[in-house]
């Protein structure tokens, strides 16, 4: 009797072509996606948000708020900014940091306004600024000096 030599990992010989066959990479039929149907149906649905998304629409939500006897809609942003200003005034020293940190880091718009300086402030800054001069000239100050001077007095 001739013995059949069969290669390893190759599926047994016979009925290859049909469609009901089984075996390796062809499940029985019951258990085969049908066609149009998805092979994951429980998956992420279609339009599922991110957390980034939640995020942004959490803040956007409208919250009612009562100020000053009367009742008013703001975005739960604008509310919780308020409730940290609260906390901020009423003496919380990591609320105050954090108002703070972040009034800093939003409010950092140009000043268009300039106000003009009294006579009196002009001629401070003029006697200052011809005290340096004088100082720079006759070398009793190096211009870096007068510098350091010029920020220290600023910072006072």
């Amino acid at each position: 009797m001739a013995m059949r030599v069969r290669l390893r990992g190759s599926a047994p010989t016979g009925n290859r072509d049909s469609e009901n066959s089984v075996g390796y990479k062809r499940p029985p039929q019951h258990s085969r996606f049908s066609p149009g149907r998805s092979g994951n149906p429980g998956g992420r649905a279609k339009g599922v948000r991110n957390l980034a998304t939640d995020v942004r629409r959490t803040l956007k939500g409208l919250i009612k708020v009562k100020e000053g006897g009367r009742s008013h809609k703001i975005s739960a942003q604008a509310g919780m900014l308020l409730v940290l200003r609260e906390k901020a005034l009423k003496g919380d020293a990591r609320a105050l940091d954090r108002l703070l940190n972040l009034g800093i880091k939003f409010n950092n718009e140009p000043v268009s306004e300039t106000y003009p300086l009294s006579t009196d402030d002009e001629a401070i800054l003029a006697a200052y600024a011809q005290e340096i001069a004088e100082a720079s000239a006759s070398s009793e100050l190096s211009p870096p000096a007068g510098l350091m001077r010029r920020a220290l007095i600023r910072n006072r």
